[in-house]
């Protein structure tokens, strides 16, 4: 089994997962179908399924097309909101694509219909790999668009926290260094956030993806898998780790990381007037 990841639109993620011995693929959130279709001729295989975690447009919006293009293609997802599904799938249902084995996993918050996918191979020394979408990020989690932080709350710790710790994360965005400088924020003693946050920057630098990360990787410096812990209950003021979890959603959807100070000159030009004949209407 082998995971391709692609980078789309401003910064999402679409994977083409391939069965190596049959040459054929699966795709997980499909959003561009002309990207998708290049890495398919590339690598020379054939797309027989879609695995689509929600219904938002930037990760379900290529489906008709590919549906159009590729004559018998199943598409498979928990929500009747998603374009060309064909397959309408439930909590633990499990898929089998030649050796590759998938758990469907009901994750519903970010949007009430949420499927995360947790696959794996028979037999294989590989790691497990989990597709989470939108509600595991590298380092957070999605906004509760259509949910609880109780159910935040059970799709964190009794779902997706349950798997194996081995578990490779790859998620439906790129926002880790976002996610970080929050979790440093919360956590500012903790030096695994320091590092991970000064690696992610690095990669962000040089262009590369941050995921996959591990699930035993996210215990240690994602602040929404962490809500039992000393420092977490201290910086939410909370102890019932459901209301740390709303709290913490609650001071992300509000965090943003320090502006640039403008310069003190020009902020005096505009005091004075000086910049008016420039700004004034023809």
């Amino acid at each position: 089994m082998k995971v391709k990841v692609i980078s789309v639109l401003e910064d999402n993620y679409m994977y083409l997962v391939i069965e190596e011995s049959t040459r054929d693929a699966i795709a997980v959130d499909a959003a561009v179908p002309k990207r998708l279709l290049e890495i398919i001729r590339k690598e020379d295989v054939v797309l027989r399924a879609i695995l689509t975690t929600h219904h938002h447009w930037d990760h379900a919006r290529g489906n008709e097309e590919l549906a159009r293009l590729c004559p018998g293609l199943r598409v498979y997802g928990a929500d009747e909101r998603i374009g060309a599904l064909t397959h309408k799938v439930t909590h633990s249902q499990e898929l089998t694509f030649g050796a590759i084995r998938v758990r469907c996993l009901f994750t519903p918050c970010h949007t009430s219909g949420h499927m995360c996918y947790f696959m794996w191979e028979d037999g294989s020394p590989d790691a497990p790999a989990l597709f989470s979408g939108d509600t595991l990020f590298v380092g957070g989690c999605g906004k509760f668009f259509e949910g609880t932080a109780e159910q935040m709350y059970t799709n964190l710790t009794q779902i997706l926290g349950a798997l194996p710790k081995e578990t490779k994360v790859f998620c439906g965005h790129e926002c880790t260094v976002r996610n970080l400088k929050f979790a440093l924020k919360v956590e500012p003693e903790n030096e695994i956030v320091k590092k991970k946050l000064a690696w992610a920057k690095q990669r962000d630098d040089e262009d590369l993806p941050t995921v996959p990360s591990t699930l035993q990787e996210e215990f240690l410096y994602n602040p929404f898998l962490r809500v039992t812990e000393e420092p977490l209950q201290k910086f939410t003021g909370k102890t019932d780790p459901v209301e740390v979890l709303r709290t913490l959603r609650t001071e992300k959807d509000n965090f943003k990381k320090p502006k640039e100070r403008p310069n003190p000159q020009a902020v005096l030009a505009f005091d004075w007037g000086l910049f008016s004949p420039f700004l004034e209407k023809k």
